[in-house]
């Protein structure tokens, strides 16, 4: 791909595509339910733009980008923050040698311009007003305009995107005329037992089989109560273990719970003994998921909680 663009006349410096080892490892149903959304199927059709949404470290990220390298699409992952403005999301002012001028392309612009696909990473990170001035590039007339360049770029047809939104706390609320935009709303749940050893073994090949296969029931346990542990932890809990083993080059079973607790804190240590989430933990959880936490799991355990205290 060329490294500039001319656009109304304007010359735009474009951005490097993602090149990632990521392989989605999980339903096949929710992997097609994002192809079904990039598909067009007659003329005057357009893709959809769809939001993926679960707990950070489930794989929403690793999902879209799988799916779009599947397509054989260059990838452009934006990552997005509370202080992502505008222009950030289209078109920067640089300024450039005598005094000039020159004009970056976002990696979503750069996308749109190329045919690639883009991730926009926790985009209810953003504040409405970043949102707004992608209105028009999510509904039928697909384009971005910078006041910056002072111009329009329109999406290439093979132009996708895609956000990606943590379900936690740290978040901005979408406004209805954007969330009516990024359609469809796919839910990325917590991997079963063996897709989650696949998902170990595939991030940690180094690792013994049973140690990724210890991990992943210690995950399996945490989701059955909805704690918010995920593959990304077990996969830090894994790499830190071995580390450790290696530096006093002992076995790194004996590493487990060391490693548990300072990837997961001490949380994630007082389950691993007993089972049973901390008063802490189970207070935010209740907050967070009053619908998804059976309340009898927590009332058969007070006892066993007092007996710990």
């Amino acid at each position: 791909m060329a490294n500039t663009a001319q656009i109304e006349g304007v010359t735009l410096h474009l951005a490097h595509p993602d090149t990632i080892p990521m392989k989605w490892i999980g339903s096949e149903y929710i992997r097609d339910q994002l192809v079904a959304s990039w598909m067009t199927v007659g003329e005057g059709d357009i893709p959809l733009n769809p939001r993926l949404i679960g707990k950070p470290g489930v794989g929403k990220t690793t999902l879209a980008y799988a799916v779009a390298k599947s397509l054989g699409r260059d990838v452009y992952i934006m990552q997005c923050t509370m202080d992502t403005r505008p222009e950030d999301l289209i078109i920067t002012p640089v300024i450039a040698g005598a005094g000039q001028i020159s004009y970056h392309a976002s990696p979503l612009t750069t996308a749109l311009i190329s045919g690639g696909t883009c991730i926009l990473d926790e985009g209810n990170r953003m504040s409405e007003k970043s949102w707004a001035s992608l209105a028009p590039l999510l509904d039928q007339r697909r384009y971005v305009e910078s006041i910056v360049a002072g111009i329009k770029v329109n999406a290439h047809p093979d132009f996708r995107v895609c956000v990606t939104m943590n379900d936690d706390a740290s978040t901005y609320e979408l406004p209805e005329y954007i969330q009516s935009r990024l359609q469809p709303q796919i839910e990325i749940a917590f991997p079963k037992r063996e897709e989650e050893i696949a998902i170990l073994t595939f991030n940690v090949p180094f690792s013994p089989r049973g140690l990724a296969e210890y991990v992943a029931d210690f995950l399996q346990k945490a989701h059955a109560v909805n704690l918010p542990f995920t593959s990304r932890d077990g996969v830090n809990i894994l790499r830190y273990a071995l580390k450790l083993a290696a530096l006093r080059k002992e076995e790194p079973q004996g590493f487990l719970s060391e490693a548990i607790e300072a990837i997961l804190g001490r949380e994630g240590a007082q389950f691993l003994d007993t089972g049973v989430p901390s008063d802490r933990m189970r207070g935010a959880m209740r907050h967070d998921d009053d619908d998804d936490v059976d309340d009898e799991f927590f009332d058969e355990d007070e006892e066993d909680d007092e007996k710990l205290r």
